[in-house]
């Protein structure tokens, strides 16, 4: 499984490698915001790589989220969304 930081955000879908994955929020912290736990659908070998696509929803309270535009990022044809949530 694989923890990840989020802070009022709406999870739709979660897939890992193309498979639908179980995913589930921990207990929300005052200024760390929400873990989202992603449980894989198969063990991965040491060394695989690992695509995880997140279907979600932010909200206007949702710090520290911000955008690429297609024409920021290095390949140019897709915007490109990051968090400074560490």
């Amino acid at each position: 499984s694989q923890v990840l930081d989020t802070r009022d955000v709406q999870v739709f879908k979660v897939t890992v490698n193309g498979q639908d994955a179980q995913f589930a929020f921990g207990e929300k912290h005052s200024f760390k915001g929400t873990p989202l736990e992603i449980t894989f659908p198969k063990e991965l070998r040491r060394g695989q790589e690992a695509i995880v696509e997140i279907s979600f929803e932010s909200s206007p309270k949702s710090s520290a989220l911000q955008w690429f535009t297609p024409e920021q990022t290095s390949g140019k044809k897709h915007p490109f969304l990051f968090s400074q949530c560490q």
